[in-house]
C-alpha cells in the first residue's frame, strides 16, 4: 500500500538513491585500490586501464553521474534554492581544485584537470538550464552529448584548458579524464529519469526500510570521495615498504607487448627473456621499471638490447 503524499514525505530523504550512491563509491573504491596495485607494479602493467577494469570504470563513472542527475532535479528541480545550491558548488568547486593540486605534484605526468567531481560542478549549472525543458528533450540532448566526441574531434582543443570539453583529438593524459562530452550524457539522463519518476518514487515505501552502510556512505559521498583514494594510495604504498612488488612480470609483459609490433611473438619471448635475465644481473631491472636510469645505465641497456638482438 502506498504512501500518502505529505510535506514530509516530499522532503524526505530517499533511501534506495542513497544506497545506490553508496555502491557507486564502494565500486569507485575497488577500482582506484586496482588502479593503485596497477601505478605500484602489483598487477601486470594497464590492467586498470584496459579489458573489463575499463569497462568497469566507465560504467561506475555513469552511474556515479547519472545519481548525481538524479539528485539535482531532487533537490532544485520544482523549486531552486540559490544558498544551498551556491554552498554546495562552492565545496564542489573547492575539492576540485584541491584534487587538481594534488595531483600535480602526485602524478605530474597525468595531472587530473578535469576528474569526476569538476564534470559534476560543471554539469550541476548546465543542468539548472533545463529545468523547464520537457524530459524526452533531455533525453534527446543527452544521446547527443553522447555521441558527439565519437564523432568529431579537433586539435584545437587539445590544450589543456580547452580539452574539459571532449572533443579534443589529442587530449594530455590525466589519471582521472572526466570530460563534459560525452560524460554530461549520463548526468542529463539522470536529470531527466528523476523528473519522470521522482513522483512515484517518493510515494513508494523506503528501501531498505531503514538507513544502513549502504545509504549512509550515499549521505557523505564527497567526504568518501575525498579520502578514500589517499588512504589506499597510503595504504599501498606502505606495502611497497613491506615487500616490494616483483617487477619482472611486469617488465615481461611490456617488453612482449612493444616488441611483438615489429617482430614475431618467439623471437619477442627469448627477447625479452633474455633481457630480463641480464638486468637483473646487472641491477638495473628496478630502475629501469621506475625510470630512473642515468645516461651511464643507458650504455648498458644498448649493450644488453643488442646482445640479445643476436642470440
Amino acid at each position: 500500500m502506498n504512501e500518502k503524499t505529505t510535506p514530509a514525505t516530499k522532503s524526505r530523504r530517499i533511501h534506495a538513491i542513497d544506497a545506490a550512491r553508496g555502491i557507486a563509491l564502494i565500486a569507485m573504491a575497488i577500482y582506484h585500490f586496482v588502479w593503485d596495485l596497477d601505478f605500484f607494479g602489483y598487477v601486470s602493467p594497464g590492467l586498470s586501464t584496459r579489458g573489463g577494469w575499463a569497462i568497469f570504470a566507465h560504467l561506475d563513472a555513469a552511474s556515479f553521474l547519472f545519481l548525481a542527475g538524479y539528485s539535482l532535479w531532487m533537490a532544485h528541480g520544482a523549486s531552486l534554492r540559490p544558498r544551498s545550491f551556491l554552498r554546495r558548488l562552492a565545496i564542489l568547486a573547492a575539492a576540485s581544485l584541491a584534487i587538481t593540486a594534488v595531483s600535480f605534484f602526485a602524478t605530474p605526468d597525468a595531472i587530473i584537470y578535469f576528474g569526476i567531481l569538476h564534470i559534476i560542478a560543471v554539469a550541476s549549472v548546465i543542468g539548472l538550464l533545463f529545468r523547464r525543458v520537457p524530459a524526452v528533450i533531455t533525453l534527446v540532448i543527452a544521446a547527443i552529448a553522447l555521441l558527439a566526441p565519437h564523432l568529431v574531434r579537433f586539435d584545437a582543443l587539445d590544450p589543456r584548458y580547452l580539452a574539459w570539453i571532449g572533443m579534443a583529438a589529442h587530449p594530455y593524459p590525466s589519471s582521472d579524464y572526466v570530460p563534459l562530452l560525452p560524460w554530461i550524457a549520463p548526468f542529463l539522463a539522470g536529470f531527466a529519469a528523476s523528473k519522470l519518476t521522482l513522483s512515484w518514487l517518493r510515494r513508494q515505501k523506503q528501501l531498505p526500510a531503514t538507513e544502513n552502510p549502504l545509504t549512509f556512505l550515499g549521505r557523505h559521498s564527497l567526504i568518501f570521495y575525498l579520502v578514500h583514494q589517499p588512504v589506499l594510495y597510503g595504504l599501498v604504498y606502505v606495502a611497497t615498504l613491506v615487500a616490494p612488488p616483483n617487477p619482472a612480470p611486469a617488465y615481461l609483459s611490456g617488453c612482449q607487448a612493444a616488441c611483438e609490433q615489429t617482430d614475431e611473438a618467439g623471437f619477442c619471448r627469448s627477447y625479452c627473456a633474455c633481457t630480463l635475465d641480464a638486468l637483473e644481473q646487472e641491477g638495473l631491472l628496478a630502475p629501469l621499471m621506475r625510470n630512473q636510469t642515468t645516461d651511464k645505465d643507458a650504455v648498458a641497456l644498448g649493450r644488453i638490447a643488442m646482445s640479445c638482438s643476436i642470440r
